[in-house]
């Protein structure tokens, strides 16, 4: 199999922004779409709105891609082709100062925010090195980059994430896999559902998904490593 005959596997894939990646591809592409979050029901919804804008095969998988085992006991449907293209959108956002976060809040923004890309690229990645080129996207923050006062354990986790992008890339260079790191501003999603924050002044997510079509286009010879994406008028307050 090719890359150009591969699927594309989206994580937190069920709501928000995972959501706007795999509507994307579906009306911009033919490839397969690999589907996975926790909620099977949100996950249903996508997919039939996949379909709707013209993906022909539509797949989900409600699994939590914070357990390891979970993910490494994934098997794909009969039929359908290994992903070449693996999206690691799936995250959370605790907007808490860190004198006031728990352990257990703390280690939930590892857990999300990082290990379900560790999880899953592990559980991915040996079929990704048999093609002939294939594609890593973690979708990390402008909160990789600094600090941020309002959402210290998420802005911590996002720096691992960055981290791990950063070396999975220098890893794999001798590779056919390319890995690209998108640090994120503030973008629309149901992050915002509480927040009375206009969506003009918020990245709009369909951006940001027909910017990874994109990146799926390159050739073989070329990589985006690093990518900054910000709301045209700067960082609006965070809640």
């Amino acid at each position: 199999m090719s890359y150009k005959e591969s699927s594309v596997l989206i994580t937190g894939a069920s709501q928000g922004i995972g959501r706007s990646i795999a509507i994307t591809f579906a009306a911009k592409t033919l490839r397969p779409l690999l589907l996975l979050a926790r909620n099977r029901a949100n996950l249903e919804e996508t997919k039939a709105l996949c379909e709707k804008a013209g993906a022909k095969h539509v797949e989900i998988i409600a699994c939590n891609a914070v357990s390891a085992e979970e993910v490494d006991t994934i098997k794909l449907p009969d039929g359908f082709p290994e992903p070449g293209i693996v999206i690691n959108n799936a995250g959370s956002y605790l907007y808490k100062p860190l004198s006031s976060t728990t352990n257990s809040e703390f280690q939930n923004q590892i857990d999300v925010n990082l290990f379900t890309a560790v999880n899953t690229v592990k559980r991915f990645l040996p079929g990704m090195l048999t093609l002939n080129r294939s594609l890593i996207v973690n979708i990390c923050s402008v909160g990789s980059l600094r600090g941020l006062a309002d959402s210290g354990a998420y802005a911590a986790a996002k720096h691992a994430l960055l981290g791990y992008t950063r070396s999975l890339r220098e890893e794999l260079k001798e590779t056919d896999v390319a890995v690209t790191a998108i640090n994120l501003g503030q973008t629309h999603s149901t992050s915002w559902d509480e927040s009375d924050m206009s969506p003009e002044r918020l990245i709009n997510p369909s951006d940001v998904a027909s910017l990874i079509v994109t990146l799926s286009e390159l050739s073989e010879r070329t990589v985006l490593e690093e990518i900054i994406i910000q709301p045209q008028h700067g960082r609006v307050p965070a809640m």
